[in-house]
């Protein structure tokens, strides 16, 4: 079965508990597959948690949630020394980052302090203890959720945390239909319980070496990197991508490409990422904050930027 039917699977089961989520999930495998971590955005209610809970059952993995608070502190995240009053020694206790799907919900609600203690989490999978160094479980995603409308009480993502993030997402709200067809799931009980997984743990480690040899052509690879240095140049741009970024930028390509089947890259691929994984890695000016919004500004560059003929992106 190749990835293509795969991802139908997964999305008619995602179905199952949440509608009008499919590209919200195959951008969410897209993530999963290059080892990239997540930022919801979106308000209440939405789905966030369900679709983090749905995916560790689907993937038959471990999941965990850490709901943030402006009280919760380093340790509680990341674990302890604890000290053993029977035995008379300390005991390492690891936090709730040791898991496959890391929920990490309402994320702008904690101290910087508290926001920090995931950025070796994200970057290097392993968590230090009190000087102890231990690896993270394989696979490992961090999906975190903050509500954009309400800002009392928040303390707003560093621009340094947020490139750490492979893709920010929109939720959304369903449609009439679609949550009529909600209430329908939900009138007798949870569907969630009937889920059963689709891929392996071992599943996931695979494509995530598969994804790797996805082509990338000369042409594309030139589209996407014209888009990135257009960002750095832009007069409403105060700091542009990153090369974190581009890395990212790339992979996600590619990721677009190997959940639809494909072995290579199109311009089409490169489009379809580029909002979710560029746009909160742009700071704009303070001109540029007053007259457009960071989607704004990306689509000017996209059309600014001359695409690829289909023939030559496939080489």
């Amino acid at each position: 079965m190749n990835m293509k039917d795969q991802m139908t699977i997964i999305k008619n089961a995602i179905a199952e508990v949440l509608t009008g989520k499919d590209e919200l999930v195959e951008l969410t495998m897209i993530a999963i597959v290059n080892r990239g971590h997540l930022l919801l955005e979106d308000v209440p209610g939405t789905g966030k948690t369900v679709l983090a809970k749905s995916l560790a059952r689907l993937i038959g993995g471990e999941f965990k949630r850490i709901q943030f608070t402006p009280d919760i502190l380093p340790a509680d995240i990341t674990g302890i020394q604890f000290f053993h009053p029977k035995h008379q020694e300390f005991e390492l206790r690891p936090g709730p980052v040791m898991t496959n799907i890391l929920l990490a919900d309402e994320i702008n609600r904690a101290t910087p302090r508290a926001q920090s203690s995931l950025l070796e989490v994200m970057e290097e999978r392993q968590v230090t203890i009190d000087g102890e160094t231990l690896p993270l479980p394989s696979p490992f995603l961090v999906l975190a959720t903050q509500n954009p409308i309400e800002s009392h009480g928040t303390f707003p993502l560093p621009e340094a945390q947020l490139d750490r993030f492979f893709m920010k997402l929109p939720s959304g709200f369903p449609n009439y239909d679609q949550e009529k067809e909600m209430l329908h799931m939900y009138r007798k009980n949870n569907p969630q319980d009937s889920l059963e997984p689709v891929f392996s743990l071992e599943d996931i480690l695979v494509m995530q070496e598969e994804v790797k040899h996805t082509h990338v052509s000369d042409s594309v690879e030139n589209y996407l990197l014209s888009i990135v240095h257009a960002t750095r140049i832009h007069e409403f741009i105060e700091n542009g991508v990153s090369p974190r970024g581009t890395l990212a930028f790339m992979r996600a390509a590619q990721g677009a490409a190997y959940v639809q089947g494909r072995t290579f890259v199109t311009p089409d691929d490169v489009q379809l990422v580029a909002p979710y994984v560029l746009t909160h890695r742009l700071v704009l000016t303070m001109e540029g904050t007053m007259r457009k919004t960071k989607d704004q500004v990306l689509k000017e560059i996209l059309e600014s930027i001359v695409v690829p003929v289909e023939s030559e992106a496939g080489r």
